[in-house]
């Protein structure tokens, strides 16, 4: 099946095109939805820059379309990018927000497409380390939940990071996964990566009770 995959730069969407790469669907595109204001409901935003990066470390032909971000609006502007592609299917990494799972299959039902999810409903502590085991290189870029501090950006997502995660889970209810919005990441390196990504200058930015990572310089470097 030909399919493209939504891709934000982070480790849901990353792992979801792994597995569909696992399943030999012939992923065509990859498509990035760059919003033009931080709040976006559906869309990631810091670092979304560096989808760039991403998709020339997969070889894969990337897709941008802006959107101004506008609750409802922006699924527009994700239809719009989708129904030019010659592609049976999309695959996004959806875990289990109902919000973006059914908007996305709304889109994919009027284009006549089918909506992929091969992360959905997964146990989220699994999924995590499932990220690990696969050597997947993933680093916390922003924090925006109670119990998160500033040493947690620049993070790398490992045993003992996920074992920071559940303490956090217990004493704050938050979402493993941070698809809650509690917790954004970057892939920099990936099983089906060709090249991996390089942080050269980075700033830590942080506004009372949260913050990110900004990336001000980055380059692929070939891996060994």
């Amino acid at each position: 099946m030909r399919v493209a995959a939504l891709i934000s730069g982070g480790k849901d969407s990353a792992l979801a095109l792994h597995r569909a790469l696992q399943e030999q669907f012939e992923v065509k595109f990859l498509v990035a939805m760059i919003p033009q204001r931080e709040d976006s409901w559906m869309f990631h935003y810091p670092n979304i820059h560096l989808v760039d990066y991403f998709a020339e470390a997969t070889g894969i032909p990337l897709v941008k379309e802006e959107t101004a971000a506008i609750k409802e609006e922006e699924l527009k502007d994700l239809k719009r990018a989708l129904a030019t592609l010659d592609i049976e299917g999309v695959v996004s990494g959806s875990i289990a927000s109902q919000y973006q799972k059914q908007r996305i299959e709304k889109i994919c039902k009027e284009i006549g497409i089918v909506s992929i999810t091969p992360l959905w409903k997964e146990n989220q502590l699994k999924l995590l380390r499932e990220l690990v085991r696969q050597k997947f290189k993933a680093i916390i870029t922003g924090v925006y939940a109670q119990g998160f501090d500033e040493g947690w950006l620049g993070k790398q997502i490992g045993t003992c990071t996920i074992n920071s995660l559940i303490d956090l889970k217990c004493k704050y209810h938050i979402s493993l996964i941070g698809e809650g919005g509690e917790y954004e990441t970057l892939v920099l390196d990936a099983p089906f990566f060709k090249k991996r990504i390089d942080l050269v200058e980075v700033e830590k930015i942080w506004k009372s009770h949260s913050g990110w990572l900004q990336v001000k310089k980055a380059h692929l470097i070939a891996k060994r």
